[in-house]
């Protein structure tokens, strides 16, 4: 039996908008809601900071700050480094209530009950304030929208969510897949075991797992898809007594085509063109690993911000619309509608 990539009607949601590319003066209306945005916020404080006083992220303006470093400066005990902190979260969550905002303006968003935030600026300090005082001007404007971090660490919501990919005929027998996530820095995989409670999938959680930093390396693409299907093959090996699925989910960056074509988006992978006429990313992952458990493999693509957001739909049994902003290299987003469960 097909499956539909980048589908738009899964077995328990049906994705309203992916993707979203609106422009407003020749910009992405997300543009100003990224990781390097957030570090332009806090350079510029840290210019007025030094105006005065020391700066506690050291002397050089044009040194990138890390997770770590950042995390540090929100300290109650440094009054200096906590304002540094606090002034770049509250401009950076002004532009992110203006565009989400922005975003409940169009169509396909309309009337949405609550927004999760993901991505790799959802796992810092910084970005659980900033999503925290985003929903405050959010309300204080009257928007009656929540914001809520997303439950998994990204890392392994990029994995997870690929388990409601899967058709409801595919669950019986299974309690494991392979999961895989590709972005423009790193190539991750994984194991993910699910529960299931009747024709749903309730808990999922990572069992296993493998990541590649592909950036390091710079490898060209066909160096990177041999890469991605040693990991998967080793995965495999580690499987034990887990029943896996023969299916493989893969969360991808871009538009994806209903036959698994990379329609735009992908420019950020590694080496080559993602995009070419010429080339089937699940095509050719399923001709390396043709089969799992004796079973014929069947791969799923879809949309990596989709697939991160369904990570958190176990939660979002008690809304109907709801949505998913990724915030990392760029903002990734999805719209979804709850289906009715079906009586199977």
């Amino acid at each position: 039996m097909p499956l539909i990539h980048g589908a738009l009607e899964l077995p328990s949601v049906l994705v309203d908008d992916y993707n979203n590319e609106t422009r407003e003066r020749g910009a992405f209306v997300g543009d100003k809601i990224n990781k390097q945005s957030f570090q332009a916020k806090l350079h510029d404080w840290r210019e007025v900071l030094r105006g005065y006083c020391e700066d506690p992220l050291g002397k050089n303006l044009a040194e990138p700050i890390s997770k770590k470093k950042m995390d540090a400066i929100f300290d109650p005990k440094d009054v200096v480094s906590m304002g540094l902190a606090i002034s770049a979260v509250e401009d950076f969550s002004r532009d992110f209530a203006d565009v989400v905002t922005k975003f409940l303006s169009f169509k396909p968003w309309a009337k949405t009950e609550r927004i999760v935030v993901g991505g790799g600026f959802r796992d810092s300090r910084a970005g659980e304030l900033a999503i925290a005082r985003t929903m405050m001007i959010l309300r204080a404007a009257g928007t009656d929208v929540t914001l809520a971090p997303i439950a998994h660490h990204p890392d392994d919501a990029g994995l997870i969510g690929s388990v409601h990919l899967m058709p409801s005929w595919m669950l019986k027998g299974h309690n494991a897949i392979l999961a895989v996530d590709i972005g423009g820095t790193n190539i991750r995989a994984g194991i993910v075991e699910f529960e299931r409670q009747k024709n749903l999938i309730g808990d999922a959680r990572v069992t296993a797992s493998d990541i590649w930093r592909h950036a390091d390396d710079q490898p060209s693409r066909s160096a990177a898809i041999a890469r991605l299907v040693a990991m998967l093959e080793e995965l495999l090996s580690k499987a034990g007594k887990l029943k896996l699925a023969p299916l493989i989910g893969i969360a991808c960056p871009g538009i994806i085509n209903p036959d698994g074509a990379i329609e735009r988006g992908a420019h950020n992978l590694p080496g080559g063109n993602w995009e070419s006429d010429h080339f089937n990313l699940p095509s050719a992952v399923a001709k390396a690993i043709p089969t799992i458990g004796g079973h014929e493999t069947f791969v799923m693509m879809h949309n990596d911000a989709v697939v991160q957001g369904l990570s958190q739909l176990p939660l979002m049994r008690d809304v109907s619309r709801w949505g998913v902003m990724t915030i990392g290299t760029g903002l990734g987003n999805a719209r979804f509608t709850n289906r009715k469960p079906s009586s199977e």
